[in-house]
């Protein structure tokens, strides 16, 4: 099976001992990790969150895409996280980890986005104690958002490696606080895995999932379920092109320090933090990676907006933008999609809808 990115056709093909790259036709050849062999047990991980979370969490809708299946001339199911809790899968792993640590410790994390928003609402709901550090540049309008669940915010640093470092820095040598990674922690990764698990209670049949791609605790966790009880299970890394440093690391073989530019996947957007248990399991459990410009994860946006009548981010455009992009590979295939989210700043959507140049 091919992919394409803008750069030509890529294969990426795992085994325990290589990793093979196909680019254009020229086949590289990448030595793997030797510790890639199950850092964790993802499978195990996915049933004691399960156990854990389920009362907390909604079981999200699995929605049948007339149009999707049409132009792809296959059968493609929405998987709607966008309806989740706080408008986001985040809250799955944000659950499964706050519940899984002492309930005196304080929670220590650093994110403007939906992990943080997650954060914040599972802390709300658990009773927890809990700080969350924003960089100084941070929207008021994300502030008021997180201060609706009552967490104490703290400002430091002008962008969010800054923030993260001085966050953990405050947990080190600390037995009453733990920081919580948004991609990079076996409970992170099992929380989110529960998607796998209300997939196969809702279809049958999957052939093939796309889920968008940031540092890799969402694929992790529902390829590392799914393929337990089907390997042939195609799992499709979507990424934008202007933030795939997952893709590239990789490609590789190691995780990669590299910039990022603006993207409207702001979800997935940013790097991979070193040693990080995701690369690993994305190098043994990824089948496809399939890369998206910015004007295609636009048009996937408005074609959600225009065909299903619902609103999504930036990261969920990119799972569909990639179908489109390579739907000609998936006839005759039951193909499911991860809305992975819906949050979406108002002048955005606003410009996204109302700019004439996108419609």
């Amino acid at each position: 099976m091919e992919l394409v990115g803008d750069f030509g056709l890529v294969e990426v093909q795992s085994s325990n001992s290589e990793m093979k790259i196909l680019k254009k036709m020229e086949l590289v050849k990448v030595k793997a990790n030797p510790k890639a062999n199950r850092p964790i047990d993802v499978k195990d991980e996915v049933l004691e969150a399960e156990k854990r979370i389920r009362s907390y969490i909604r079981e999200t809708p699995l929605e049948f895409s007339p149009s999707l299946s049409k132009e792809g001339g296959c059968l493609v199911y929405l998987k709607l996280e966008n309806l989740q809790h706080t408008g986001s899968f985040k809250v799955r792993g944000a659950f499964n980890k706050i519940l899984s640590i002492p309930k005196q410790k304080e929670v220590v994390t650093a994110s403007s986005g939906n992990h943080g928003l997650a954060v914040a609402y599972a802390l709300h709901t658990l009773g927890g104690t809990g700080t969350i550090y924003l960089p100084t540049t941070t929207a008021q309008v994300k502030i008021e958002k997180l201060k609706d669940f009552n967490v104490n915010i703290e400002n430091f640093g002008s962008d969010c490696v800054e923030t993260e470092v001085f966050a953990r820095n405050t947990v080190d040598h600390s037995d009453e606080k733990e920081f919580i990674s948004p991609y990079n922690d076996p409970q992170i990764i099992g929380g989110q895995g529960t998607i796998a698990v209300e997939l196969q209670q809702q279809l049958s049949e999957i052939d093939v999932v796309f889920v968008a791609v940031g540092g890799g605790g969402l694929i992790s966790g529902i390829a590392g379920y799914l393929k337990e009880y089907n390997p042939d299970i195609e799992i499709v890394a979507c990424l934008p092109e202007n933030s795939a440093v997952m893709y590239h690391s990789i490609k590789a073989g190691k995780i990669l320090e590299m910039d990022s530019k603006s993207t409207l996947s702001d979800g997935t957007a940013g790097g991979i933090e070193p040693g990080a248990i995701t690369f690993e399991l994305c190098q043994r459990l990824v089948d496809h990676f399939i890369l998206v410009t910015e004007e295609e994860i636009k048009n996937a946006m408005i074609y959600v907006i225009e065909n299903h009548h619902m609103i999504v981010e930036g990261a969920a455009g990119v799972a569909v933008a990639s179908f489109l992009k390579e739907k000609k590979w998936y006839k005759d295939k039951n193909v499911v999609l991860v809305i992975c989210g819906g949050n979406i700043g108002f002048d955005r959507l606003k410009e996204l809808i109302c700019n004439p140049d996108n419609r």
